[in-house]
Parts: C-alpha cells; structure tokens; sequence
C-alpha cells in the first residue's frame, strides 16, 4: 500500500516537471533557451513519472527501466543538435546572451 502511494507521488511529481518544461518551452525567448527548458526538465519529469510508474507496478521495471535510458540518451542528444542546427543557420541569439562559445569556433 505504501509503493502505491509513493508511485502516485512520484508520478504527480513528473507531472509536475513535465508540465514545467512545456511552460519553459513557450516561455523562454529563444530557441536555444527553449531546447535547454526541453531537455532537462522533461528528462527529470519522465524519470519522476516512470519511477512512480515503477513503484506502482513493480513487474514493469525492466521494461520501464529500458524506457527511462531510451529519453535519457535521446532527449539532451537530440535537444543539442537542433540547438546547434539552429545556431549555424543563423537564427540569433536573444539580447540577454552574455557570452556565445560557438563564435569564435568558427
């Protein structure tokens, strides 16, 4: 009875971070801060969320597990490279940028 309340907990706590990074992602003024909001919130949020999934069946946890590694490889990997594309076809930067790294590679 307790891993079914911890799982619920955890899950709302996904739910929680999920819904974060969807508001980060509309929030946020320019496409690289927006691929940053993606990335690291929704990965905690999908952690949290299958964790909770995990407490509250506990036969899924390989499966689950399998999962969790799939977004864990792919959601930063994948928000790094639009980031990048964006930055090479020239979509700029917002005003608040103190410091661009990829200027002087070049």
């Amino acid at each position: 009875m307790i891993f079914h309340i911890l799982g619920a907990i955890f899950a709302l706590l996904g739910s929680i971070f999920l819904l974060l990074a969807s508001i980060g992602i509309n929030r946020m003024p320019d496409t690289y801060t927006r691929m940053l909001s993606a990335s690291k919130a929704s990965t905690l949020g999908t952690f949290f969320f299958l964790a909770g999934v995990t407490m509250r069946f506990p036969g899924w946890w390989l499966k689950l597990l399998f999962l969790f590694i799939t977004v864990l490889l792919t959601a930063p990997l994948s928000a790094h490279i639009i980031s990048r594309t964006a930055y090479y076809l020239g979509i700029p930067l917002t005003n608040k940028t103190v410091q661009d790294d990829l200027e002087r590679k070049q």
